[in-house]
């Protein structure tokens, strides 16, 4: 079997692995549900390989996420919903359709006319949707701003396009500061909460928390879910740096106190530091 570049191919093998009697058990059993968690995965894994510099592997992980949309459309063909050539079909027009200033009339180029524009597309196209599903205008939340951002988004990602969405109407602070002032008042709010012993209190003030420092990065232009992640590789490095070290002194893990470890983790700093280009 020789292999292709051409993407009816990877339609063939779908179509085989899903075809009843000859194809492949776990592939028969699947459904939009049990494939979604993989969707998510294989995009955090695209993520992942691009956060990284590893070209190699991002090769690999996007070829992952495009088994991902074969699946899903092998699944609609099943039910006679739709196929692979709709969906090309249809990102295809949904490309052109939003950028008029490429291939089509509009001569506006700017960013800001560019983004206005994209917007009041989006817009149009949530309309048509409606219409096609046979909703009404004035159906209770068809229509709100924020009716269309995913629930299944991970809850950092939500909050920046809900806040984003809201932004667009002017529903939002003009100086990162202001922001900033905001995560200093929840975290009051949570040190309120801890001096009453109302856990539960805490809990939500952290999400209010969470939502601000989300918009915090967003107003810088930033993306929390990136940040949190590469704060998360940096605390497996400093902590890897931990075990190896206390490891090399003989001591076991359990057995070195807070103060020690803490020691350590300041050390862990320190080298990043000195090994960083500009030191």
């Amino acid at each position: 079997m020789e292999n292709s570049r051409d993407i009816t191919r990877l339609l063939e093998i779908m179509a085989a692995l899903r075809t009843p009697g000859t194809g492949c058990p776990w592939d028969l059993q699947q459904d939009f549900a049990s494939i979604a968690p993989y969707t998510i995965e294989e995009a955090y894994e695209v993520a992942d390989a691009i956060n990284r510099d590893d070209l190699l592997d991002l090769k690999d992980e996007l070829g992952d996420l495009l088994l991902q949309v074969v699946y899903h459309a092998r699944l609609a063909e099943e039910k006679q919903a739709f196929d692979f050539g709709a969906v090309v079909e249809a990102i295809n027009a949904k490309m052109i359709r939003r950028h008029p200033h490429v291939f089509g009339a509009s001569e506006e180029r700017s960013s800001t006319a560019i983004k206005a524009r994209w917007s009041e597309i989006k817009a149009q196209e949530k309309v048509a949707r409606r219409a096609a599903r046979g909703e009404v205008a004035d159906q209770p939340n068809a229509a709100g701003l924020l009716s269309d951002v995913p629930l299944a988004l991970p809850g950092l990602t939500r909050a920046v396009k809900l806040q984003s969405k809201a932004s667009t109407v002017g529903f939002d602070w003009n100086d990162p500061r202001a922001v900033l002032a905001k995560i200093r008042e929840e975290t009051d709010e949570i040190e309120a909460a801890l001096a009453t012993n109302d856990a539960v209190g805490a809990r939500e003030e952290i999400g209010d928390l969470l939502f601000a420092v989300a918009n915090l990065a967003r107003h810088l232009d930033g993306d929390p879910e990136t940040a949190i992640r590469q704060t998360n590789a940096k605390f497996e490095r400093r902590f890897g740096f931990i075990e190896a070290e206390l490891a090399r002194r003989g001591i076991a893990l359990g057995d070195a106190d807070l103060a020690a470890m803490d020691a350590l983790w300041n050390a862990a700093k320190l080298q990043e530091r000195k090994s960083e280009p500009d030191q």
